[in-house]
């Protein structure tokens, strides 16, 4: 596995995604069994990032990833929990209700970082760092971030966060370019802010695109490990798959030690173009 280190905070370049683990936007008690299975097989594999949210199955997600934490023994030191605020609840109380209620879902005293998961037209960004900003000076978390954030925004969050913003998590993933063409990602690169990127395979085409194929059969790989490789990559960049199948989830982890050289990165990101 690869890492990075921003502001002495080291992550994996894979880590593992929870959107759909429990239901998607309510809880779904069908799924329980399938997605505590997908965190153990995780867990087993070595993964050791977790991202989850709030809003994932209304919560639920975040239940079911701390279940299978402590159904698994493993020590709160050894993971990296992600989850994220609303932003229906960037108010000031709001922010510090919605971090307890993450922290009794996961049963955690803290968690590693806190994400800002969408901007709205109506925050008071100010006002939701002022009280996140609270949450790190407690202890109840121990770095800030932001999700779906534009230039401006991520700029104006860097100058009312009391510590470093560490992430922005966005949409990038071959072939979708939106983020680069908007300058987010090579400021970030420039400034010593992770890219956590999401929904990384999502594409149809993936499985059909012929430079992929080809760069994928040459290593000996699926293409959906070399969508990931060419992700993880780039430097400052990071990932967080999903997937319930056990095969894939290990693929997904094992896709970190893939070695693409500067030609195939340069195919991979031109292999959409008309």
């Amino acid at each position: 596995m690869k890492f990075e280190t921003v502001h002495k905070t080291t992550l994996p370049k894979i880590g593992f995604g929870t959107w759909e683990i429990g239901g998607g936007s309510h809880p779904d008690p069908t799924k329980d069994t399938a997605s505590l299975m997908a965190l153990r097989a995780a867990l087993e594999v070595g993964y050791t990032h977790f991202d989850t949210a709030e809003t994932y199955a209304d919560g639920h997600s975040e239940e079911l990833l701390g279940r299978a934490l402590r159904e698994m023994n493993t020590p709160r030191e050894k993971v990296f929990i992600t989850t994220k605020v609303s932003p229906e609840h960037l108010a000031y109380d709001d922010v510090l209700k919605s971090c307890e209620k993450s922290l009794r879902r996961l049963r955690m005293d803290y968690v590693d970082l806190y994400l800002i998961h969408w901007p709205s037209m109506r925050m008071n960004l100010p006002e939701a760092f002022r009280a996140l900003n609270k949450l790190v000076r407690d202890g109840k978390v121990r770095h800030l971030g932001v999700s779906n954030f534009k230039l401006k925004q991520l700029q104006k969050s860097q100058e009312v966060s009391e510590t470093p913003i560490i992430t922005n998590q966005v949409p990038y993933r071959l072939p979708d370019s939106s983020y680069v063409e908007n300058g987010v990602i090579e400021y970030c690169q420039q400034n010593d802010i992770l890219i956590t990127a999401y929904s990384p395979v999502k594409f149809r085409s993936m499985r059909v695109n012929k430079t992929l194929g080809e760069i994928a059969k040459s290593h000996s790989a699926t293409p959906f490990q070399i969508a990931l490789a060419w992700l993880v990559m780039q430097p400052r960049v990071i990932t967080i798959p999903m997937s319930y199948n056990p095969q894939h989830i290990r693929e997904n982890f094992e896709a970190a030690d893939i070695e693409l050289s500067d030609v195939e990165m340069r195919q991979l990101a031109t292999a959409w173009e008309k």
